[in-house]
């Protein structure tokens, strides 16, 4: 099994120093590579806070992303420590993720852009071109496949605010916001036991977290209309 350096060589990187680098840069291609720590579920991937010799090359690399409009990328990391306290690299994943860079009080985080990745939450597992859903797969509970095509396909359509109450991530949270939504799927995949074709924008409809979850509440879960006119009514 290939080693970090190694792996960051394999794609072309490289830093200044193969033992105190937190970061990696390919000239030619145009991106950065960092680590990602399984610890830092939120995406922190530089706090101004930390100190280390590869700090400040950091810094530079996270200016070539923001400047010079180099795409971030991140590799998964399993953290552990030494006997002395250190931070060590349990295992990694030899796989590069395209990542968003955003910051917030002093810290720099790599955020998906919506629809790239595999969430975690059973109505937001994704799973070919013709947009076929249903195979089941299995994660910490069985779920269905979705297609990030599909997804992306929805989000074109209709935008990145919530179908039913209007929310924006980005207007209300700044940049840490932008090109975040759930996408809920209006036909129950866990109804059908089957593969279908599905349309990105009958079926599909962008929701923000508390609009999808209010939906799941009920089995089967609410149609979007149904709560779209709740809200209508009370306002």
């Amino acid at each position: 099994m290939m080693n970090r350096k190694q792996f960051i060589e394999s794609v072309g990187a490289t830093c200044k120093n193969w033992n105190w680098s937190w970061s990696f840069v390919n000239h030619e291609e145009k991106f950065i590579v960092f680590g990602l720590w399984d610890v830092h579920q939120d995406g922190l991937i530089l706090d101004e806070d930390w100190s280390g010799p590869g700090k400040g090359q950091s810094i530079e690399h996270i200016r070539l992303v923001l400047e010079k409009g180099y795409q971030l990328k991140v590799f998964p990391m399993e953290y552990t420590r030494t006997e002395e306290g250190r931070a060590k690299i349990k295992s990694f994943e030899p796989v590069l993720i395209d990542k968003n860079l955003v910051k917030g009080s002093g810290r720099w985080y790599a955020v998906s852009d919506n629809g790239s990745e595999k969430t975690a939450i059973a109505e937001e597992v994704l799973a070919p071109e013709t947009y076929i859903e249903g195979a089941t797969s299995v994660i910490s509970v069985n779920a269905y496949e979705r297609n990030p095509k599909a997804r992306m396909a929805c989000i074109e359509h209709y935008g990145f605010k919530c179908f039913i109450c209007g929310f924006d991530f980005e207007r209300f949270y700044g940049a840490i916001g932008k090109r975040y939504i759930h996408v809920h799927h209006e036909v129950a995949l866990s109804s059908l036991k089957k593969e279908y074709v599905v349309d990105p924008v009958n079926d599909l409809k962008p929701l923000c977290p508390n609009c999808h979850a209010i939906i799941h509440r009920t089995h089967p879960p609410m149609a979007v209309d149904e709560l779209k006119n709740i809200l209508r009514e009370k306002s």
